[in-house]
């Protein structure tokens, strides 16, 4: 399996041509009937091989760390940190394994910050972790550059930032979803500088910008249906109505900026927002599965004909939206 940095690098080494590259992406974009830039790819898998490596690095990992934890936590969580990135020195920088490449970034990110914890201790122990975790996905992207990485770092950045507003004002816990929902947006703002560095998507800055827009959907969507209550028995039609509207706004977002994890973060909000329109006005039994069948014959419809419908909302955008997300 290769990936289209991979054609990129063949170009610059003169493997293949420029022009070549580009009417071999035309052939496959044609065979399917899609644009590549539409089908949001990242590099995950090469084969069942990353699957194997996978599963035999959790093994390694979550038996040593069960063995040092005989010792103490301190030990275990070190011993983590060590064999973490001295996996990542061989699948990762001489491989270039993806799958072995997020599991091995994760467990030495998250055993940073269990040892963080565990040193720190106290009121401020989130805070040391957080700006510890910060500081290890900066050095993992220094020596690895997995694109993933770069969520970890902002994730563990925004951590820091909300735990020492929330230590140095503690009354803000009561607006900790406008906190959550203002980091979702920081995320989605840095997600869109990065596609907007790659409108093709042909190189590593496209996979950055999917793991950043993985994190910042749930930080956008749920801070807004849980301020409606969605989820609470006395949901009233006009909030019904409200949630179906924001997720067509969410569609719409979607659509333009071709990225589809928004609708996805919101679909068990939108889901049960039909199913509660079913039985409040329609009072009609089984409601939970015809929501379902409503919701994925609609998804289907839009997946069938996005291309054609992001062709039309693009071509009536203005120009600085234009300039920032794919070409249609």
């Amino acid at each position: 399996m290769y990936t289209d940095e991979d054609l990129n690098n063949a170009v610059e080494q003169g493997i293949f041509t420029e022009t070549a590259v580009k009417d071999f992406r035309s052939s496959i974009s044609q065979s399917k009937h899609s644009p590549a830039v539409d089908e949001e790819n990242f590099k995950l898998i090469s084969g069942f091989n990353d699957i194997f490596v996978v599963i035999a690095c959790a093994i390694l990992l979550i038996s040593s760390a069960w063995v040092g934890k005989s010792f103490n936590t301190t030990f275990a969580m070190s011993l983590l940190c060590l064999l973490s990135w001295g996996l990542s020195e061989f699948f990762v920088l001489k491989r270039q394994m993806a799958l072995p490449a997020i599991m091995l970034l994760i467990a030495f990110v998250g055993s940073v910050f269990s040892l963080s914890i565990t040193l720190a201790g106290g009121e401020n122990g989130i805070s040391f972790a957080a700006a510890a975790s910060a500081v290890a996905a900066w050095l993992h992207w220094r020596r690895f550059k997995v694109p993933v990485t770069v969520v970890a770092g902002v994730a563990a950045t925004l951590a820091l930032v909300i735990s020492v507003i929330l230590s140095a004002f503690p009354s803000v816990k009561n607006y900790l979803l406008i906190l959550i929902f203002l980091a979702g947006a920081i995320t989605f703002f840095i997600a869109m500088a990065w596609d907007s560095a790659d409108r093709e998507r042909l190189t590593r800055n496209s996979d950055i910008a999917f793991w950043l827009h993985l994190l910042a959907g749930p930080l956008i969507v749920h801070p807004i249906f849980s301020s409606l209550t969605i989820l609470q028995e006395n949901t009233t039609l006009t909030t019904i109505v409200a949630i179906v509207l924001i997720y067509l706004l969410l569609t719409l977002i979607s659509l333009i900026i071709d990225r589809r994890i928004l609708m996805v973060s919101s679909l068990i909000y939108v889901l049960y927002a039909v199913n509660q329109l079913l039985e409040t006005v329609g009072h009609i039994s089984d409601s939970i599965a015809i929501s379902g069948i409503i919701i994925s014959f609609s998804l289907l419809l839009l997946s069938g004909f996005w291309h054609k419908l992001r062709h039309q909302l693009i071509k009536f955008s203005p120009e600085i939206i234009q300039s920032k997300v794919p070409p249609i």
